[in-house]
């Protein structure tokens, strides 16, 4: 059995296999420009993050009923439990789906079915947090804020993502005091492939409690020493790194350096159809390509559990942490 870990870097979105984007567009008469699985598969190649965003929401055209939407959670809930993932907080880019006229209640419910009854089904806790597309207007997150409103119930807090270069979060500063007054939490995207500044600015302009990536703060050593002093958690997604190339290889990451400098790393898997492989895949190929021995990777595994929005007085965040605590290390997968 893998490691017990969190993961608090996932769009569901990305976790759409090839396989059931084929069955989801027979199912919905939608015609994919892929002859097969295989042909699909080979266009997950890519040169950075445009090139990824161009094919992930051309893809999305298959999502079109709550039941796709069921699905497609069902289906990654099943791969991260045999991967040990016990706790799950999934980003989600209602933007993406309301521009081509699918309702965003449609979305919210068909997530909402299967999440609701993951614990039961699959031994996984979860969070919904509704993310805004950066490379889209301040006005039309607002708007999306709006229309979420209904289903607050089932949303525990807001995120940025998409295109990060030429979209500082300052751009979103309205919507995330909006958020905030409606008691969600905070994270955003910053520093994958913009600048350290922007994780800077997400900290300071939308007061951010976490950021996804945040690679580029180890540009800057006055933010890591604040990073680290504050205790701001960060979602790494090494293999995302090599595959929009971040980095070049998984040797070349920083991750050892980020936890020599005392920052709360996680480590998740973003879009892991597209990117190479789910958390534990990650957590493999972090300690293969690194040489992280079983406390490093205990205490990544510790940092996501510590870093999630679990409640403190939750007694599920006690139990997973004890179950790290206890977890045996003999080089099976992570």
């Amino acid at each position: 059995m893998p490691v017990p870990k969190a993961e608090l870097h996932l769009h569901i979105e990305g976790t759409l296999e090839p396989e059931l984007a084929f069955a989801l567009a027979a199912r919905n008469g939608v015609t994919l420009p892929y002859a097969d699985t295989e042909e699909l598969r080979r266009a997950y190649r890519f040169s950075d993050l445009q090139s990824f965003l161009d094919l992930y929401y051309g893809l999305m055209a298959v999502l079109r009923t709550a039941d796709d939407f069921t699905e497609l959670a069902d289906a990654y809930l099943e791969r991260a439990a045999a991967q040990g993932v016990r706790h799950a907080e999934i980003f989600f880019d209602p933007q993406a789906h309301t521009a081509r006229g699918i309702g965003i209640g449609t979305v919210i419910e068909g997530l909402g079915a299967s999440l609701e009854r993951s614990e039961e089904r699959y031994g996984i806790s979860t969070r919904l947090i509704l993310c805004f597309l950066r490379d889209e207007s301040a006005e039309s997150a607002l708007a999306t804020l709006e229309a979420a409103k209904p289903y607050l119930d089932r949303i525990t807090g807001v995120g940025l993502d998409s295109a990060e270069v030429g979209h500082p979060p300052a751009k979103f500063r309205e919507v995330y005091e909006a958020a905030g007054a409606l008691g969600l939490r905070k994270v955003a995207h910053a520093g994958e492939e913009g600048p350290a500044a922007y994780v800077r600015e997400a900290l300071d302009v939308l007061g951010v409690e976490r950021i996804d990536h945040g690679l580029r703060c180890m540009e800057d050593p006055e933010l890591v020493d604040r990073l680290a002093r504050e205790r701001v958690p960060l979602t790494l997604c090494p293999l995302s790194n090599v595959r929009l190339r971040v980095i070049d290889t998984l040797a070349d990451h920083p991750l050892p350096a980020m936890m020599a400098a005392g920052l709360l790393v996680t480590v998740n898997s973003d879009d892991p159809a597209y990117f190479g492989g789910y958390a534990g895949d990650n957590f493999d190929g972090v300690r293969e390509a690194l040489g992280l021995g079983p406390e490093q990777l205990r205490e990544l595994a510790r940092n996501s559990f510590t870093a999630s929005f679990l409640d403190d007085d939750e007694p599920r965040r006690a139990r997973y942490l004890a179950e790290v605590d206890a977890y045996a290390f003999d080089g099976e997968r992570g």
